[in-house]
């Protein structure tokens, strides 16, 4: 992960809609990103997530309903999401949540291929 640096957008405003399940993120550079609930969930920058390292990343199943339950400021460059299924170690830095703003098509095409190549669900945790 990138660190932060006088070029990295800062976030300006979150505001999360716990009916639709989507939370907006809101950069002082004008952008804003929307991004589901479960999105942020399979994509959670933890090590039970993402691994220790290259090819270690775990298939987040059983996601779809999942959603925010509070953010927590981490000092001036992230924020700690706790999730309804108890999920809440990832730290999401300034420079993580505007790079997956950028990508989060992409990224989520590659997620509902790998659920449907695993024979997973988004709505079940077992295969």
């Amino acid at each position: 992960m990138a660190g932060l640096d006088s070029k990295t957008p800062i976030p300006t405003a979150f505001k999360l809609h716990c009916r639709s399940g989507m939370l907006d993120v809101t950069f002082n550079d004008g952008k804003t990103f929307k991004f589901s609930c479960e999105f942020l969930r399979v994509y959670s920058p933890s090590a039970e997530v993402r691994g220790h390292g290259p090819g270690q990343e775990v298939l987040q199943l059983g996601k779809k309903d999942v959603s925010i339950t509070h953010i927590e400021p981490v000092g001036n460059y992230a924020v700690r999401l706790d999730f309804s299924d108890g999920h809440n170690t990832g730290l999401y830095s300034w420079d993580l949540l505007y790079d997956y703003g950028l990508k989060q098509e992409a990224m989520w095409q590659h997620y509902l291929q790998r659920i449907e190549a695993s024979g997973g669900s988004r709505t079940t945790t077992t295969l």
